[in-house]
């Protein structure tokens, strides 16, 4: 059978997965090279191109372009603009999975997906680049999920585009708006100590890729986010409410009992792992959780500790967590460490009943090599996550938990956000 026009070429079919309705459907894979797959090839360079380098970031360009097709008053909900989502692709094997599935999902939406094995190899880097550097100078507009990634900074002083959206990476969005505010050098959040010789030659481009992000009389700046944040000033900041999760998919079925979800705290050295071993198997006895959803960064020694130690069924996402839970099955109760779920998963569900709580991280949990601004970061996570339960660091093992706090009213964002 011939393959459909547009398409590189018979593509395997990968497992079926149930849709909203619980019955399953057939997903196609994903092609393993560099090609361009997309229901529709353009004629034309695209109007808009879309970096990402994780699934919750090419989630949150896909909820971006659904809030700006409804703002745009377009035919349809996400006919607002021909964008091209280029994803660069990283090494760990989870994370290539669930983009792949992502990727899927944007293509359903008629979107293109253009894959890029960005760090395949000596040569790859140079490759990529090279490859983009037209489209980049012809984009009208460029969203990037992630303005801490060099690979993006790089990109950044190629482009001439004047309209610049940063979508969501997680809680990590919230160190950006405060650095961008400040004027200070991009640096995540979690890293400790002096600059290393790959920093310092970097800088040039970083500082560059900062001022690309500034918005100025010529250049126009959204920061599409469902973090509480402060706008700098000049930025456009247009709150997140997850339409099109919501819209796609759910409600879910809810099973009565509580899930705990996993961090990757451990995997960049912020917290202890006997300390975490142990904070986990208090949570599940005191809240009687049977499940584990483990976020894609977790090393396999680490959950297998868990499932052994702790007893909790594995849970290994082909999805980011909002769509996951959305589909369902999924507990009455979902806990969690500070992460980004905390904000995300109140708005994915809002409606369905589930509860979210959020555990404190103990200052005894972090390592010595925690980045001092570690403990500040964290409590700023979950201080300021709205519609969830605040749970102690360190709850008993019998009886119910203690909270620390309660639960935080609905009331309104934190910030001003924009009309979406």
């Amino acid at each position: 059978m011939n393959p459909p026009a547009g398409e590189p070429g018979p593509r395997p079919e990968a497992a079926g997965t149930p849709d909203s309705s619980g019955a399953a459907r057939r997903v196609r894979a994903l092609p393993l090279d560099g090609a361009m797959v997309s229901a529709a090839t353009p004629a034309t360079s695209p109007a808009t191109l879309a970096f990402v380098e994780s699934p919750v970031q090419l989630l949150n360009v896909l909820e971006w372009a659904y809030a700006d097709a409804q703002r745009a008053g377009g035919p349809g909900p996400t006919a607002c603009q021909d964008l091209t989502v280029v994803v660069l692709s990283p090494h760990d094997p989870m994370t290539r999975g669930q983009l792949r599935r992502m990727a899927e999902l944007a293509r359903d939406e008629g979107f293109t997906v253009r894959w890029e094995e960005a760090r395949g190899g000596a040569g790859a880097p140079v490759k990529t680049i090279g490859g983009l550097r037209g489209p980049l100078r012809r984009a009208a507009r460029i969203v990037i999920g992630d303005p801490f990634s060099r690979y993006v900074q790089l990109l950044l002083t190629l482009t001439r585009a004047q309209d610049l959206v940063v979508v969501d990476d997680g809680t990590a969005t919230m160190e950006f708006i405060s650095q961008l505010a400040k004027g200070e050098p991009l640096v995540r959040w979690h890293r400790r100590g002096s600059r290393g010789a790959r920093d310092v030659v970097f800088a040039p481009v970083s500082a560059t890729a900062r001022r690309r992000l500034t918005p100025d009389d010529k250049r126009r700046v959204e920061v599409f986010s469902s973090m509480p944040v402060e706008p700098p000033t000049g930025v456009t900041i247009t709150a997140n409410d997850f339409a099109w999760t919501r819209a796609r998919f759910g409600p879910p079925r809810l099973t009565g009992g509580t899930d705990l979800v996993g961090t990757s705290l451990v995997e960049t050295g912020v917290v202890d792992l006997e300390r975490y071993l142990e904070a986990v198997g208090s949570l599940a006895r005191a809240h009687g959780a049977t499940r584990y959803f483990a976020h894609r960064r977790e090393s396999a020694e680490k959950l297998s500790r868990v499932a052994g130690e702790v007893g909790l069924e594995i849970v290994r996402p082909d999805l980011p967590l909002e769509l996951i839970a959305r589909r369902g099955p999924i507990g009455h109760t979902i806990v969690s460490f500070p992460s980004t779920v905390v904000h995300t998963l109140p708005l994915a569900l809002a409606g369905t009943g589930v509860q979210v709580a959020v555990c404190d991280v103990d200052p005894a949990w972090l390592t010595s090599d925690a980045s001092p601004r570690a403990q500040g970061f964290l409590s700023g996570v979950t201080g300021t996550a709205r519609d969830v339960r605040r749970l102690d660091s360190a709850p008993r093992d019998a009886g119910a938990p203690r909270d620390a706090a309660p639960p935080t009213s609905p009331g309104p964002p934190a910030a001003p956000v924009a009309a979406s």
